[in-house]
């Protein structure tokens, strides 16, 4: 028996200053793992990954747990349990990493401080640094360690990965590894060996559109349908990147 998806997005269509970025995505996120959200640059994965937050403008069918929540607000999303990671952090510079913490905690959910210091035990050590001045890395730590720090029903991560040195790439997939224990994730990411070691299904974006979904092992091993849609060769390429 297929347990039902924790998210399900239907017919999704999102604008971005008048302009439509996202034609037709359907996805599914499974109760446990990573599901990965894969394309070329500019098809409209980060718009998708925004417009299911409700922070640009959408329509369609956004179902969390078999609730719409295609007509909530952000605050009222990110209240029932949906973790965002957005692709530039945007961490709080002038606030302490300890702050920036204390502000993500949502009322009502278990703050999982064990956790986040169990992966990340360098943002311990800097509790009282201003985030402003961590390097991009440590940044992203901060980004991550907030969306784990509630109790949330899935997280939506947007290219955790991007711009950091191959010895953080390590530690952040690592990070998402232990995550996905505990929730299920929907992660932008442009690393296709992370999305190897990580992710179980892909839903592939062509022009705004989901053209593709399927078992991740199964379609990143196919050179031909990883060249037709993602313009790199898939196979057992480790450096290959979307």
């Amino acid at each position: 028996m297929t347990s039902a998806p924790v998210l399900r997005v239907q017919d999704l269509r999102a604008d971005v200053a008048g302009q439509q970025v996202v034609e037709h995505v359907d996805l599914e996120v499974t109760p446990t793992g990573v599901t990965a959200l894969l394309g070329r640059n500019g098809v409209g994965k980060t718009s998708t990954i925004k417009a299911v937050m409700g922070l640009v403008g959408r329509s369609g069918t956004i179902e969390l747990d078999g609730q719409d929540i295609s007509t909530l607000p952000t605050y009222r999303i990110a209240g029932l349990g949906v973790g965002y990671v957005p692709e530039d952090r945007e961490v709080f510079s002038a606030l302490t990493v300890s702050e920036n913490l204390r502000l993500a905690e949502r009322r009502g959910s278990e703050h999982r401080y064990d956790l986040v210091y169990e992966l990340f035990p360098e943002l311990s050590e800097r509790g009282q640094q201003a985030a402003g001045t961590l390097s991009g890395g440590q940044q992203q730590m901060v980004s991550l360690a907030r969306a784990l720090l509630n109790d949330n029903r899935v997280l939506l991560v947007d290219e955790p990965t991007k711009g950091l040195a191959p010895r953080l790439v390590t530690e952040v997939a690592h990070a998402l590894a232990r995550a996905a224990d505990v929730v299920p994730v929907l992660l932008v990411e442009q690393n296709l060996q992370v999305v190897r070691d990580l992710a179980s299904t892909v839903v592939v974006l062509t022009d705004g559109r989901s053209v593709h979904h399927g078992d991740a092992s199964s379609f990143l091993s196919d050179p031909v349908a990883t060249q037709r849609l993602l313009g790199v060769h898939g196979g057992k390429d480790p450096a290959g990147a979307v």
